[in-house]
């Protein structure tokens, strides 16, 4: 099959390899449909010793069963793969599992391929009339939909209702739409770069600014700088939460002192439950998160040129989705 192989710091090539094999319990698909993450760049970068070369890199995907009883039938992934029995598994919080691993990271290949092997448990069927483009987003709508949902959970009565989103990638934008999926209705997003701002104003209808002021009950930081840990520090308002999601920076940036003073909680969020991640699939089927047209579809031929793309911020659309076929 082919697939994009990621070699060293920002080498990306599309070569031949064997085919993914399923084990017991699991489907072979034929991925139609993947986009690429901000996880994928830090490993494209050479910033994540989590992925090391070579590696088929790609979490995001959507495609069709091969083989079987479920022969074409269309399916959205859930990427992360976990043991299903123990303690967190047991409790719903499978994002918790001591075992869990997820495609694009070793011992299990991503989805920059023309297949992928998933276990049956982490397919999620697609109606007919949802493009698979579409569906493709359940993987980092999931991401925000589960940080969004701790957030609103943590908040207590009597902190303001308006909520910060900081970063207006994929993860930022998704995490807007899910705070008014969710029952927020005054939502700010901070965004930098003035294309994508322009974006996300226009194509989505956000209330989008350069840089975020003012107090907010609920604060998102999808980018996970230590720039960005200082403006949640500093725009979460007293008894608020801060849910960060963003990998960007490991240290640095939270104020300590005011988090405290202010009793502002703070919620680390990694992936997503399972529940989760069917709840937004459903959402997406439901179009709770709006038309989902924000994306910018390439072939997997190009891969490497998109890549590109994003490292010299030459594109605009949150997210760029790759065709395996093209």
């Amino acid at each position: 099959m082919k697939a994009l192989i990621y070699e060293g710091p920002e080498t990306l090539l599309l070569r031949e390899v064997p085919d993914a094999e399923p084990r017991a319990g699991e489907e072979l698909v034929r991925v139609l449909a993947v986009g690429i993450c901000g996880s994928d760049m830090h490993a494209y970068l050479g910033h994540d010793a989590r992925r090391p070369a070579p590696l088929i890199l790609g979490h995001e995907p959507a495609g069709v069963i091969v083989g079987g009883p479920r022969e074409g039938e269309r399916v959205t992934i859930n990427p992360l793969v976990t043991c299903g029995a123990c303690e967190a598994c047991r409790a719903g919080r499978e994002n918790l599992c001591a075992a869990r691993q997820i495609i694009s990271m070793p011992p299990r290949e991503g989805a920059f391929a023309e297949y992928v092997a998933m276990p049956v448990r982490n397919l999620v069927s697609v109606p007919s009339d949802v493009a698979l483009a579409k569906a493709a987003l359940a993987e980092p709508l999931a991401v925000s939909w589960h940080a969004v949902r701790l957030a609103v959970e943590a908040r207590k009565q009597g902190v303001p209702g308006a909520a910060l989103v900081i970063g207006g990638g994929a993860i930022g934008l998704a995490a807007a739409l899910a705070l008014a999926a969710q029952g927020v209705e005054d939502v700010t997003l901070s965004e930098p770069n003035p294309a994508r701002r322009a974006y996300l104003a226009e194509r989505c209808g956000l209330h989008v600014v350069e840089e975020a002021a003012g107090q907010f009950g609920l604060v998102i930081d999808a980018v996970g700088y230590a720039a960005t840990r200082a403006i949640a520090s500093a725009c979460a308002a007293p008894g608020g939460v801060i849910a960060h999601v963003g990998l960007g920076e490991d240290a640095d940036g939270l104020d300590i002192r005011r988090m405290t003073l202010q009793e502002i909680t703070f919620i680390g969020t990694y992936t997503y439950t399972a529940h989760d991640f069917r709840d937004t699939a459903q959402a997406i089927f439901d179009g709770r998160l709006g038309p989902l047209d924000w994306t910018e579809a390439r072939g997997l031929s190009e891969g490497a040129t998109a890549f590109a793309d994003l490292r010299a911020g030459r594109v605009a659309a949150p997210k760029i989705v790759l065709d395996p076929a093209g």
